[in-house]
């Protein structure tokens, strides 16, 4: 079986899902594992709110930074 390991989790996030694991009655992992598997349903849109990628040479906006670090963390 394939491995993933996650680095740099913010410590309200690893807070947040230790929680849900512990209501869920799963060890973190599972629950990760769960909650990874119901966003990744077939049909289920992930890119809709996020903002266009950047093609070629572009100039980054502070506008379009702002959008970016805002969705990526919902």
């Amino acid at each position: 079986m394939a491995a993933l390991m996650i680095k740099d989790v913010p410590p309200a996030l690893h807070t947040r899902l230790r929680q849900e694991a512990q209501k869920h009655h799963r060890s973190m992992t599972q629950h990760a594992l769960a909650l990874l598997e119901r966003a990744l349903e077939p049909g289920r849109i992930l890119t809709a709110d996020l903002p266009p990628p950047l093609k070629g040479k572009q100039m980054l906006s502070d506008a379009w930074l702002g959008r970016a670090k805002r969705t990526g963390r919902a």
